[in-house]
């Protein structure tokens, strides 16, 4: 059933691509002609199209994973294609016969009807087993609060198809969900697992449960069960612990940058674009501040502090300075107060609306800070709080930020009190922890709408 389903798959995308070819041919011919080698190239693209898409997972089951990753593969599968057709095309000395404008039609249509397509499929396939079909039975061996998370994402998730049938309970004394069997003998487990012929076996155990893992496994080895171990390390890890492969070795990340690479590599790319783009138009208000800083008082119009940036590596921060040029003593920091002497006129304004630190963006252009992130403190003070906060030295597994989900929170200024402190690094290990674009711009937004000025900014 499912080979026969995967060869359908496979021959509705190749007629969507030639579909696609025809209409781009359509809208772009009067007499809706093609030239002989364009069923060439559309026949390349329908030939890549069927090695490259399993290659790359397009044809995997969709049961449990999101839409945003379905559209993904199939988007990212659909350009290697055409990528791929359109340099055989060339190597064939045939590309000049081609037609640029129907190429972008073709390559917009067909694209967005392999996707569309999808995630029609997958709506109606959400609403089927939101109405009781096409169920997939587990059966979930954990204990504690992990069984109940991952019960109650099963139950919240019914569009995934899973459904919890039941429960190997290794604590008895803690409880479980009241609508779902729940065993805590083994021998009894096993029995009812083979008797409602559950095809799932998800062992959410702990690392400690070593031997109880292992006799689950040998149970059902020559069972036709699908057994899945998804460890409990919320006591082990600072972030959730995703699975990589170091030397071709599953790895569970503990204490990683949470950030994977593509994302760090996508997040460095609109910094500096934002960044750019930012310096353009803002550069008559750094034009004006320097000139007012200049004539505020004496000394340079910039302030420059040594700050640790991503993976403890030191950096030089830039400011507008804002205080009158005064004598520091060694390794002693003393952070601006309310009502402090040392603060200009010009300087008090610079710091309460934030303009002070729109330098930093030739920070963020030279890769050295992220437009987002937890904001870099003195030397001085990580060197004090990194051994008194927990998580503290976390923050730097990232650039830091001009501004951040701390800072657009209250948590900015002055860090008289530890907890202040401490408030700002939960803050910044919150953000860590749940990174996405749509929460990067949250933060801009919120920094330009409300964040600017702050009466912690003294």
């Amino acid at each position: 059933m499912r080979a026969m389903t995967g060869l359908l798959a496979r021959v509705f995308d190749v007629a969507l691509i030639v579909t696609g070819a025809l209409v781009a041919s359509r809208i772009r011919f009067d007499d809706a002609s093609q030239q002989g080698f364009y069923l060439a190239f559309v026949a390349f693209a329908a030939a890549f199209s069927l090695a490259i898409f399993p290659a790359l997972g397009v044809y995997e089951s969709w049961r449990g994973r999101s839409k945003r990753v379905l559209t993904g593969q199939v988007a990212l599968g659909w350009l290697i294609v055409q990528a791929c057709a359109l340099a055989l095309m060339f190597s064939l000395h045939r590309i000049d016969f081609v037609s640029r404008l129907w190429f972008a039609y073709w390559t917009g249509i067909s694209g967005g009807s392999l996707i569309l397509s999808r995630l029609v499929m997958h709506r109606l396939l959400g609403r089927a087993r939101n109405a009781g079909l096409d169920l997939q039975p587990v059966a979930v061996a954990a204990c504690g609060e992990h069984c109940n998370e991952i019960i109650h994402r099963m139950e919240s998730e019914t569009a995934s198809g899973f459904r919890p049938r039941a429960i190997y309970n290794l604590r008895p004394e803690a409880e479980t969900s009241p609508h779902v069997p729940a065993f805590d003998d083994h021998k009894a487990f096993a029995s009812y697992v083979r008797e409602q012929q559950i095809s799932e076996v998800w062992l959410a155990l702990p690392l400690a449960e070593e031997r109880t893992i292992l006799k689950l496994v040998n149970e059902f080895r020559n069972d036709l069960i699908n057994i899945r171990f998804m460890p409990d390390v919320r006591t082990l890890a600072l972030f959730e612990g995703g699975v990589t492969s170091l030397l071709g070795l599953p790895t569970i990340n503990l204490a990683a940058s949470p950030l994977p690479p593509n994302a760090m590599v996508k997040k460095d790319i609109f910094d500096r674009l934002f960044a750019f783009c930012a310096i353009l138009a803002i550069s008559p208000i750094l034009l004006g501040c320097s000139i007012a800083v200049k004539l505020s008082s004496p000394g340079p119009v910039f302030f420059k502090q040594r700050r640790k940036g991503a993976d403890g590596r030191v950096f030089t921060i830039y400011k507008f300075r804002t205080m009158r040029l005064h004598k520091q003593k060694a390794g002693v920091l003393e952070q601006a107060k309310r009502g402090d002497p040392r603060i200009t006129a010009v300087g008090g304004f610079l710091r309460r609306t934030s303009l002070d630190e729109l330098p930093q963006f030739f920070n963020v252009l030279r890769g050295e800070m992220s437009v987002v992130g937890p904001r870099p403190h003195a030397i001085e003070h990580d060197d004090l709080y990194q051994n008194v906060v927990s998580g503290y030295i976390h923050r730097y597994r990232i650039k830091p930020g001009i501004t951040g989900w701390a800072q657009v929170n209250g948590y900015r200024g002055e860090t008289d009190r530890i907890e202040k402190m401490e408030g700002r690094v939960e803050h910044d290990l919150y953000y860590l922890r749940n990174w996405s674009f749509r929460l990067d711009l949250r933060i801009i937004g919120a920094t330009i709408f409300k964040g600017i000025v702050h009466p912690n900014a003294y």
